[in-house]
């Protein structure tokens, strides 16, 4: 069962032609009515660090089938996903411990990566160890930092999208869809996310634990869970640039 701070994502209620009329419940930290998608949107973040509070199976399972509404052109639908969560999660804890990292399944940034891009990236890592306290030549505080990607930064559950290796950018645009929608249904139910590209570098031990087959490749994973509000790496908000900078009306 959904734990008291989870939104009881399946109290929905059909109420004809006006579309439909959705009941919502919140926990005792959470919003207390449903929230809409601007305020979704402007609440999520990457969370890099989390609570051990469970999330149900039976939570995730409906946003996932919420999520599946996204957008997909000729409705191809190419995300395959997989869930780890709980005892699985902890055993697959226990299966990664001692794999080694292997080469990227794909490059995960352009080389070189030319500017503006490369200013943005390199900032929000600034960002990050000014607001851990790591000096930036700290190098192995920041390995470490890196390192918690690869536990979910703690987290109680995860997703792992793949997708089927025929496909093209117009599918994993598809995905991406799949993604936001996730994450923004997860954030209305009171649960935080830190997609995580970084899994690109466990691709084959992945595949090996969830049972993915040969014609899937890896996208990313996603972190689950409940924020831990007093963690610093929390209080991080990323900077985004003004319209002018990346739209232009003709």
């Amino acid at each position: 069962s959904a734990t008291t701070r989870e939104l009881d994502v399946r109290a929905d209620a059909e109420r004809g032609e006006g579309g439909s009329l959705r009941e919502c419940v919140a926990g005792p930290t959470r919003q207390t009515a449903c929230m809409n998608v601007s305020d979704a949107v402007l609440a999520r973040k990457s969370v890099r660090a989390f609570l051990p509070e469970p999330i149900s199976d039976e939570t995730i399972a409906q946003l996932l089938t919420t999520a599946s509404r996204a957008p997909s052109g000729g409705n191809v639908q190419p995300w395959r996903i997989y869930v780890v969560n709980g005892e699985s999660m902890a055993r697959f804890r226990a299966f990664l411990a001692d794999r080694p990292v292997e080469a990227p399944a794909y490059d995960i940034y352009p080389s070189p990566l030319d500017e503006p891009y490369r200013s943005s990236r390199f900032k929000i890592g600034g960002d990050m160890c000014a607001t851990l306290g790591i000096e930036r030549d700290d190098k192995a505080g920041r390995l470490g930092q890196f390192a918690k990607n690869l536990d979910f930064f703690g987290a109680p559950a995860a997703i792992f999208c793949f997708i089927d290796r025929i496909m093209g950018p117009p599918q994993w645009s598809d995905l991406g869809m799949f993604l936001q929608t996730f994450m923004l249904l997860a954030q209305e139910a009171g649960i935080d996310t830190c997609p995580q590209e970084a899994w690109a570098v466990y691709e084959q031990a992945v595949s090996e634990f969830v049972g993915a087959p040969a014609e899937q490749r890896i996208f990313c994973g996603v972190a689950v869970g409940h924020a831990d509000p007093d963690a610093p790496i929390n209080s991080l908000t990323t900077e985004r640039e003004p319209l002018a900078v990346f739209a232009t009306f003709v």
